[in-house]
């Protein structure tokens, strides 16, 4: 049986083409609560979130982004950063974990609230790591995981069943 969640998930695609429309701070305010009401490993939540709105700053994302090419056109993005030094203490490494829950949290918000989204990778590259650092003033101690590029879909792109029945396994490989 099909609810509103699991149709959110099953619905959700990666977003690349968007109308020419802002999105409000209160929406984005929303995926942001979103991503903050992800899992983390002993609750340290090692997040910190920039939200881009300005062209410009959009536009030289971009430009260090060798499949950003769709920020421009984006009402906003929100950069997911990670802060090791704030994770667990024997494992800062959880970081990435964290923040990629946060990050998937925000996709299916978008989703469920009309917008749509994509997934651009940042970390582990490190040309990318450092361009997008000095774009938005990251401190050194700040690790950016990805870019979510966020707007209002032209409705171009369709959901894709990925279910593979030949990649479960049971009790066992």
């Amino acid at each position: 049986m099909e609810n509103e969640t699991l149709r959110v998930i099953k619905n959700r695609r990666s977003v690349r083409s968007y109308l020419d429309k802002a999105v409000s701070q209160e929406d984005l305010k929303i995926l942001i609560k979103s991503g903050m009401a992800a899992p983390s490993a002993v609750d340290m939540r090692p997040w910190d979130f920039v939200v881009v709105k300005k062209k410009s700053t959009l536009k030289a994302l971009a430009d260090v982004m060798p499949f950003g090419k769709m920020l421009p056109g984006a009402g906003a993005a929100v950069v997911v950063c990670g802060v090791p030094e704030k994770s667990v203490p024997d494992a800062p490494e959880f970081w990435v974990q964290d923040c990629s829950a946060a990050s998937e949290n925000i996709l299916l918000a978008a989703e469920s609230m009309g917008l749509g989204a994509v997934w651009l990778g940042v970390y582990p590259v490190k040309e990318r790591i450092e361009g997008v650092r000095k774009i938005l003033n990251i401190p050194e101690n700040v690790v950016p995981l990805n870019i979510l590029s966020i707007g209002y879909p032209k409705g171009l792109e369709k959901p894709k069943d990925k279910f593979e029945m030949e990649k479960i396994h049971r009790e066992r490989w």
